[in-house]
């Protein structure tokens, strides 16, 4: 009887404080990782291509972005579907060279992945 006495009627404000600051302890980690999880969204547009008429690149939109000769060969070969290193063999440059490139065109065209690159390339009428 005396602990009890001791640890909850002596000290209560100290328990209650404790036990109130734990439960709010709790409650911020759990609505922190509620809150710094981000889900990522991805959109999907469909671009209706008409094949009878043939391709004509968009040379004010590609002054425009800023891109390279050498960076749109790659943008090319990225919407060919090739990987870094077929790209590298084909242009005769290192695989280094064409990651570099990727991502000069990736901040370019404002995109972070290869098929957004392609989507947006094919909006400003840069590829076929």
């Amino acid at each position: 009887m005396v602990e009890y006495r001791f640890l909850i009627l002596d000290n209560k404000i100290e328990f209650y404080g404790g036990a109130i600051a734990l439960v709010f302890v709790v409650l911020g980690i759990w609505f922190g990782t509620k809150m710094a999880k981000k889900k990522e969204v991805m959109v999907i547009k469909e671009v209706i291509v008409n094949n009878s008429d043939p391709f004509v690149l968009n040379e004010d939109k590609l002054k425009e972005v800023g891109i390279s000769k050498r960076e749109y060969e790659i943008l090319e070969q990225i919407a060919k579907g090739m990987s870094n290193k077929e790209i590298a063999d084909k242009l005769s440059v290192s695989e280094n060279t064409v990651k570099t490139h990727s991502s000069r065109i990736f901040e370019k065209l404002d995109v972070n992945r290869r098929m957004q690159a392609i989507q947006k390339a094919k909006e400003l009428g840069l590829i076929p």
